[in-house]
């Protein structure tokens, strides 16, 4: 049987189990879309930016652990695509992403439309291909899904000229050779050995949770290694969730908006189990203030965060799971009270304030109560990102989206719609800014067209709120360029894009007004007014240690 390379395609994307893709078509990948249009299997998202469809696919991607795919064109279509692939890159997001390129012929010419599409993927993915031949397809397509998903996970780029898409291949003499498979080598079983006896041994140890123990699914094994030997735990922004907020043994997020006490408890550490994190400088401010009294257990899948910016006195390379395995099977049950008694005195002395920011707090305070507990919370970035991440009660795996790494404003809406078509019956909240929602607002039109149940909360202050905060706190309150002279309408907006939506000042009397938003089925988008002079606190100065945080 003979089929074109586009059919070729189509046919192994479903043979992977692909279900979903998002893109917009072009001249360059229009034989892929003739050949998706004859799929039963493949449901496609046409959003209304290409940088949409790389959220879309992350947004999937993020709360099923499988690889989200996007399409685009060429040219525009690449380079709109880009920004959202190095936001997966950096927070370690398996995604496809497809694009059609000129013909072979004019490869190199600057035709038009045409891009050096490897040239630019290659600095944002794990793995970057220009498909020469029809008959590749066969062994490049089941190879991205590996690469993308195994090890530490990120995307890959698959650029597939327009000719190589028409041109014919017999299925029987495709190239369906072996995938070259990824070398794996077994965890060190004295390095995992050493680290027990370090563990049991620490007087005052702490567990340092990054996201990677999200991708590794490995957070139950994380919370049981917490409880049996009776160790408390941060977490990075990305992996909040991991451990129950109100769990006894959450010490809450660490880094630039965490809590004193918390920066207080790594200060006294003697030991630190890192797993899954990279020692972002978010999360440590100033490095050589972080953690002074601690040896350091550094636990990785990519060997190269192993002593990228924090020397581990014990580095062990290897797949989160299988290292969590081996300290359970070996670690007997353990309690702590003197340093548990030392953790609650130090929240006693530095309690949480309450005296700012309290409008954001009760917003989402009120959002959470009224939410079902499965719902998935995504946000956009800047001060309502870290308010969220601040008050929302978040109690399990990958029911938090927040673009971490690359802090991509525009990130929220298209991965909202991402999640909610992975999850139909699931309720996803999409918290974000009015900056925020001005970079992608286009795809109100896609959340509405796919009927997605979406429910979106603009926090309000007509301006660049972080932005705005730090030009107040560090620029002797010279704010320029941070605050929007002209008051935007969302909920006109959001009603002309056929969506229902409200202004919480208007429901002020409306006890219900959350519980029937939330429970009824379907998109909506919410504004609330918030003061610019609402300040996400602590906040740690540029340069400063976490315990040198403002509002402390």
């Amino acid at each position: 049987m003979t089929v074109t390379g586009a059919q070729l395609l189509v046919d192994i994307l479903e043979r992977q189990g692909v279900r979903l893709v998002a893109g917009i078509p072009g001249g360059a990948i229009l034989p892929i879309y003739d050949a998706l249009a004859h799929s039963r299997c493949i449901r496609h998202v046409l959003v209304r930016h290409e940088q949409g469809a790389g959220f879309v696919a992350q947004g999937f991607a993020r709360v099923t652990g499988e690889a989200g795919v996007c399409l685009a064109s060429s040219g525009p279509g690449v380079t709109n695509l880009l920004t959202a692939v190095a936001d997966a890159m950096h927070d370690s997001i398996p995604l496809v992403v497809i694009t059609g390129q000129v013909p072979r012929s004019l490869m190199g010419t600057n035709a038009f439309q045409e891009v050096d599409t490897h040239g630019l993927s290659k600095l944002v993915t794990k793995y970057s291909v220009t498909v020469r031949t029809a008959n590749e397809l066969a062994a490049v397509i089941p190879r991205a899904f590996r690469i993308a998903t195994s090890g530490r996970p990120g995307p890959v780029w698959i650029d597939i000229p327009k000719d190589v898409q028409t041109e014919t291949v017999s299925l029987s003499r495709a190239d369906m050779g072996a995938d070259d498979k990824e070398a794996r080598f077994a965890v060190s079983e004295a390095l995992v050995s050493q680290a027990a006896d370090w563990i049991d041994g620490a007087l005052r140890p702490v567990l340092y949770l990054g996201g990677g123990l999200v991708h590794a699914e490995a957070t139950a094994a994380a919370r049981e290694l917490a409880e049996r030997q009776d160790i408390p735990a941060v977490m990075t922004l990305m992996a909040l969730g991991t451990l129950a907020c109100d769990h006894p043994l959450s010490l809450g997020m660490l880094g630039m908006h965490g809590a004193y006490a918390t920066h207080k408890a790594l200060q006294e550490a003697d030991l630190l189990i890192t797993l899954g994190a990279r020692f972002d400088d978010r999360a440590t401010g100033k490095l050589s203030a972080f953690c002074p009294q601690a040896k350091v257990i550094h636990v990785d899948i990519d060997p190269r965060e192993l002593g990228k910016l924090r020397v581990a006195n014990l580095a062990i390379e290897g797949h989160l799971k299988t290292v969590l395995d081996g300290l359970l099977a070996s670690l007997p049950s353990k309690h702590r009270p003197i340093w548990r008694q030392r953790l609650q005195l130090l929240r006693e002395a530095h309690p949480v304030r309450t005296d700012h920011a309290r409008a954001p707090r009760a917003l989402i305070t009120q959002v959470a109560k009224s939410a079902p507990l499965d719902a998935i919370v995504v946000t956009d970035v800047g001060q309502h990102q870290m308010w969220v991440a601040q008050y929302y009660p978040l109690r399990g795996p990958r029911l938090w989206l927040t673009s971490g790494g690359l802090g991509t404003m525009g990130f929220g809406l298209p991965a909202a719609l991402g999640a909610a078509l992975a999850y139909p019956d699931r309720t996803v909240i999409c918290f974000t800014g009015d900056g925020s929602l001005l970079m992608n607002i286009q795809e109100l039109a896609t959340i509405c067209e796919q009927d997605v149940n979406v429910k979106v909360v603009v926090m309000d202050n007509q301006s660049l709120g972080l932005v705005a905060q730090q030009q107040a706190l560090f620029y002797e309150k010279r704010a320029f360029a941070s605050t929007f002279v002209r008051a935007t309408d969302y909920v006109a907006i959001a009603r002309s894009f056929g969506i229902p939506a409200f202004d919480v000042r208007d429901k002020a009397g409306n006890t219900s007004f959350w519980r029937d938003i939330l429970t009824t089925r379907g998109p909506c988008l919410i504004r609330a007014a918030i003061d610019v002079g609402d300040h996400v606190l602590p906040i740690v100065p540029p340069g400063a240690a976490n315990c040198e945080a403002i509002g402390g």
